[in-house]
């Protein structure tokens, strides 16, 4: 057997595999005991890579609807025909009528989202759009906006971990490992969750109404300065808007807190002390949770504040500054802003390199209505937002809206479905790329490696760069697409960065390109206009919105909406993950849907005796926006009054329950969470 030293793509964790191959076939996978990372060790779903590969819904070549029903073409005749549509929609629409989704992967596989963009600017449209406008980028602007750049939280030294929101454990397996063993060594674990995950019985937890994370965090800061805790020497050196900070959470008393989140007075003062105290102290907030409610934004940016005033900034153990690797960018220059340029200010105007999507929120509603300008194609790849994107209903009535549906993926989706063309994408095991997730945006590590091929494409599938590139080509874009090869791609992305595919090949394991350096802001300040953490920040003010961040009541709770309360009594969560799966992905492998077989719904038995509900039994969620039936677990470890429902099944899709009008007005993003519901009891 030949041994191939590559990497999963699956997830943002990239770890390290060694994939054994025979006769052209990959028959078994290993986790790479050498890799940095997961040593050795592979999640459920990784340990099912053969499964992915050969699935049974793997597309074999090109199809296209016809009358209904879908016919294999050849890839010229599919390309020609999509090709030829676009310039004539184009042409009658302008180009702002193509809008185009790349799904979570195209965060971690680079190529993807790269040549997408290259595409759209070769077309001329802005209507670039992908799971960061839902998900991770705003607590990335949150940093960006207090510290001028985007510090990582480095748990592996921590002596004090605020899991906040997030359970490692079923989404990032690595920081649930890394958390245990610092436990393990002393270091004190404090949880603050609606749900009570198995790492949060290793140390103190907090249990708050969803929603409500900002108006803790203002508490903590109340305590923390009424109590002169804070960092006295960084902050006067290196903080401006401290005095701002005093005045504002004057008002945010741990009392207050209570009243609004449920949490005593007594645990957040406690969880104060014990963060402002520890030195190496750092906050793990969820990686998209946390951003999805009414007060994602600011409730990221308490989070930023609470590591300024405590001086773990570019400690070890605190949110630590990691060094960039300057790949290619293969971006064309874009006329048109992004839809959401002028409604959501903050995330489109606020630094100097405004993110290059636009506002998802707005997307499907455009797709639907037509306003501001039609958008009339819609192209897919790597994703399956029939399932994935929040309000179901409003995606598919966009749709239904487009002259022109095109889906790229691996299998035939709940999204290809729905498509005019369907076109067969290779897996990440079947071509040659970057892996090891260049920008250390989950570990803070400067580490690449090169991601191997570690077989041919299957069938007729192609890599997704190739797909974009040979499409361009048939428009007449051929010279913007001039890369024929895995190989070519990855030396041109790398002729950037000062390491080579000679390096990587070298070192199939993957190499340092950078160095890490504690307390990086004595040497260049921090990124800011004023050169220091911004606390106050004049420029959010300047967009419209608090210079500080404050608590914002979810738009559908009991005390912003008592009539809606009325009906749906229950708050809501969306979004769970289960480490079997990766979102919509690899639930018809057999091995994983024997662990985890269906959707459940997680209530407490408080909330189920209310509606007659029995563990195990089939139930109703409801919202004002709709419905779904979905199995009843009924847990002790979940707050009274709180309903959760995983994210990525499209037999009990939770974001048909989602309502893609409920907003965070500074982000743009569509709430997911604290929406209000309710349990029905099925009859039998």
């Amino acid at each position: 057997m030949e041994v191939v030293k590559t990497d999963c793509g699956l997830c943002i964790n990239c770890c390290g595999v060694n994939a054994y191959v025979e006769d052209g076939k990959l028959v078994k996978v290993e986790g790479m005991p050498e890799h940095w990372l997961n040593k050795g060790e592979l999640c459920p779903k990784g340990a099912r890579l053969v499964d992915l590969v050969y699935s049974p819904a793997r597309l074999k070549h090109p199809v296209k609807r016809v009358n209904g029903r879908f016919q294999k073409l050849s890839w010229d005749d599919a390309l020609g025909e999509i090709g030829a549509k676009l310039l004539e929609l184009k042409e009658k629409y302008g180009a702002h009528t193509l809008a185009t989704w790349t799904g979570s992967v195209g965060v971690e596989h680079f190529e993807m989202a790269a040549f997408n963009q290259r595409f759209r600017g070769a077309y001329g449209t802005p209507n670039f759009f992908n799971p960061e406008g839902i998900c991770f980028r705003s607590r990335i602007l949150a940093r960006q906006i207090t510290f001028g750049r985007y510090p990582i939280e480095e748990p592996v030294n921590a002596n004090c971990i605020i899991l906040w929101g997030r359970n490692p454990d079923e989404s990032y397996w690595p920081v649930g490992r890394q958390v245990r063993e610092r436990v393990k060594n002393g270091a004190k674990l404090i949880t603050i969750d609606p749900r009570r995950t198995p790492i949060s019985k290793l140390g103190i937890y907090l249990q708050p109404r969803p929603g409500t994370d900002g108006a803790i965090a203002l508490a903590m800061m109340h305590v923390i300065i009424e109590e002169e805790l804070w960092d006295k020497p960084f902050v006067e050196k290196w903080t401006s808007g401290f005095d701002r900070l005093i005045e504002h959470v004057r008002e945010y008393t741990p009392e207050k807190a209570e009243v609004v989140s449920s949490v005593p007075a007594a645990e957040i003062r406690r969880v104060a002390r014990i963060f402002a105290t520890t030195e190496g102290a750092c906050i793990l907030e969820g990686v998209g949770h946390m951003n999805q409610f009414t007060n994602g934004l600011q409730t990221n940016r308490a989070f930023a504040i609470l590591q300024a005033i405590t001086g773990n900034v570019d400690v070890p153990g605190g949110w630590v500054t990691c060094p960039q690797i300057r790949l290619a960018d293969l971006r064309l220059p874009i006329k048109e802003n992004s839809l959401g340029y002028d409604e959501y200010p903050v995330y489109h105007q606020f630094g100097k390199r405004p993110p290059p999507y636009g506002s998802a929120s707005m997307m499907t509603e455009t797709m639907r209505s037509g306003k501001p300008y039609p958008i009339k194609a819609f192209i897919s790849s790597g994703s399956n937002p029939a399932v994935t994107f929040p309000d179901t209903k409003l995606f598919l009535e966009g749709i239904k809206n487009q002259e022109l549906v095109v889906s790229i993926d691996p299998n035939m989706t709940e999204t290809g479905q729905l498509a005019d063309y369907v076109l067969p994408a290779c897996t990440f095991l079947e071509e040659t790329g970057i892996g090891g997730f260049p920008y250390g945006i989950s570990y803070c590590e400067p580490y690449i490696m090169l991601r191997k091929k570690v077989i041919e494409p299957l069938y007729e599938s192609k890599p997704i760069w190739l797909i974009w590139s040979e499409l361009g080509r048939k428009m007449g874009y051929a010279e913007h697409f001039p890369w024929n090869t895995d190989e070519e791609v990855a030396e041109h992305f790398f002729s950037t960065s000062g390491v080579t595919v000679k390096d990587l090949t070298d070192h199939p394991e993957g190499v340092y390109f950078g160095k890490k350096e504690y307390r990086l802001f004595e040497k260049s300040g921090f990124g800011t206009a004023s050169g220091k953490i911004e606390i106050y920040s004049p420029r959010m003010e300047e967009l419209g919105f608090p210079g500080i961040p404050t608590h914002v009541e979810p738009e559908q709770s009991l005390m912003a909406n008592p009539e809606i309360v009325k009906e749906y009594p229950e708050i809501l969560l969306t979004g769970a993950r289960r480490v079997e799966y990766i979102d919509a992905q690899m639930h018809d492998v057999p091995a994983l849907r024997v662990v985890r077989p269906e959707a459940e719904a997680e209530l407490h038995p408080v909330t189920a005796r209310k509606y007659g509900i029995v563990h195990g039994e089939l139930i109703g969620v409801e919202t004002p926006r709709g419905s779904i039936k979905i199995k009843a677990d009924v847990t002790e470890n979940i707050k009274p009054g709180v309903v959760s429902v995983p994210h990525g099944w499209a037999e009990a899709n939770c974001n048909i329950l989602l309502d893609a009008r409920l907003l965070d007005t500074v982000s743009g993003y569509i709430t997911m969470n604290s929406v209000a519901c309710r349990v029905v009891k099925l009859q039998s």
